[in-house]
């Protein structure tokens, strides 16, 4: 009764101050199977529910218990063992260390051996969720033995157990490159590749997922898991229906191409670049960021990876995501991105400059409701593609809208390209940006103030001072000073 009313939170605290947990206990250890069964799922379901209920398995000594029957009892008593020391230890590095100390790993990597592939699910689930707090405890279900057993297990034929097993090596392989090493000495790599095509989503999710666990840490281990052979057929997850399918796999991509151009432009001769892109078309929110970071990592590595993201059309991708977006987390790399792209060469800030991305980032910038993260990136991403912009069109809206720390680099610009350029010279008159320059107030002697110096020496001393402020005054004056010449 007591299992059954704990599936439903709102008993959860009337069972907890009936003094549910003190009963249970002796229950574990009682003659009938089917009873030990039930209070040991009892209390699994009490535990999962939060971390006093967790806390007070522990201070109950219920797990010496647990782990003591998880050696001896059948396959049902197992199971139910299993989801206790998972609910348990789920909730924080402290009561999975309170796991670890009472010797239940050992038992549980035995589980692993089980004919029954619920037990061997069971002891995976629970070893994952031990695992995954920190480097320590992951270390410790590594020193139990269970890794060569997990990469068994995802040999198994039961998908639920494939499922758990490629989850569980992830989770141990995240925290270092020893620890991902490990997984690969295993021979981990080959079996996950293997299953990049399976047709069960969530089990796609976990096997993309550790095998960018893997990747991530080092070069090296980043190499292993390309010589697995994961490309092209990696880029078929990108059009997965499911949406996490994506995310992982474009997460995958991401943390590969971060190491190395070499392996960046692996990764765009087999049209990895192509598919994110098209990948960023499909989806929304949280899923895109992966494919925006991978866009920024492959840009910023040369200027051939860069403009291969351009040819690829990321530059309008990148731009929509920049404006669409709601979350400035995501708007952040966005911007970012667009910065590693067009920091190279006067080519690529052109490509970014003409989708009309500058604007939306100076306005991003300047707004107080950005988060800090997002106007530093915003800010950063001006100033890459600024130093690099010839594209004078849109840079002249900068001269009218910019603050003093982005119209130093505006002005820096015009002042590189006018002496070189007479048509941009004529425009630039023209069109009222000389005026403009004549009206900013620069501090003798600065950066800005050569700048407009520079900008000046380009034309007559006559149209500069045309332009200047208070010239129709000085003209006027003129006037009222005229005397005519009278016959």
């Amino acid at each position: 009764m007591v299992a059954e009313l704990a599936t439903r939170p709102q008993n959860i605290e009337t069972l907890q101050n009936a003094g549910v947990m003190s009963l249970l206990r002796p229950l574990l250890l009682d003659v009938v199977p089917t009873i030990q069964q039930t209070a040991a799922l009892a209390l699994g379901r009490l535990a999962n529910y939060n971390d006093d209920l967790a806390e007070a398995v522990v201070k109950g000594d219920i797990l010496p218990q647990l782990v003591y029957s998880l050696a001896e009892q059948n396959r049902f008593y197992k199971k139910a063992a299993a989801f206790v020391l998972r609910a348990v230890g789920k909730h924080s590095p402290q009561l999975a260390q309170a796991i670890v100390d009472c010797g239940a790993l050992d038992t549980l990597v035995i589980c692993l051996e089980d004919f029954d592939p619920g037990v061997k699910e069971a002891a995976a689930w629970a070893l994952g969720y031990i695992a995954r707090h920190n480097a320590e405890l992951s270390q410790a279900v590594v020193d139990a033995g269970a890794v060569p057993l997990l990469v068994l297990c995802i040999q198994e034929p039961e998908i639920a157990l494939k499922r758990i097993a490629a989850s569980a090596l992830s989770d141990i392989s995240k925290h270092s490159p020893e620890l991902a090493q490990t997984v690969v000495d295993a021979g981990a790599i080959a079996h996950l590749a293997q299953m990049i095509l399976n047709p069960d989503a969530k089990l796609k999710r976990q096997v993309l997922s550790a095998l960018s666990q893997v990747a991530k840490h080092s070069v090296d281990l980043a190499e292993m898991v390309v010589e697995a052979e994961i490309f092209p057929v990696v880029l078929t997850c990108l059009k997965d229906k499911d949406e996490y399918v994506k995310k992982n796999a474009s997460t995958l991509i991401r943390e590969i191409a971060k190491h190395t151009p070499e392996l960046s432009q692996l990764i765009v001769n087999a049209g990895g670049v192509a598919a994110v892109i098209d990948c960023l078309g499909s989806c929304k929110g949280n899923i895109r960021l992966p494919g925006i970071m991978m866009l920024g990592y492959v840009a910023a590595h040369s200027e051939n990876l860069a403009m291969a993201v351009i040819i690829s059309k990321g530059v309008p991708q990148l731009s929509v995501c920049l404006s669409e977006e709601p979350e400035d987390h995501i708007k952040a790399a966005a911007a970012w991105a667009l910065g590693q792209i067009g920091r190279h060469t006067p080519e690529h800030a052109r490509a970014v400059a003409v989708t009309n991305t500058l604007p939306v980032l100076l306005s991003l910038y300047m707004s107080a409701e950005s988060s800090e993260d997002l106007q530093v990136k915003s800010k950063k991403a001006i100033k890459n593609i600024l130093q690099k912009c010839t594209y004078l069109p849109a840079l002249e809206p900068f001269l009218y809208d910019a603050p003093p720390n982005i119209l130093k680099h505006v002005v820096g610009q015009f002042s590189k390209v006018l002496p070189h350029d007479s048509k941009a010279r004529r425009l630039f008159v023209t069109s009222g940006g000389l005026k403009k320059v004549q009206e900013i107030k620069a501090e003798p002697g600065s950066l800005l103030q050569e700048y407009i110096n520079s900008i000046n020496n380009c034309y007559p001393e006559e149209i500069v001072r045309y332009y200047s402020p208070g010239y129709s005054d000085t003209l006027l004056q003129r006037v009222d000073s005229y005397q005519p010449l009278i016959n």
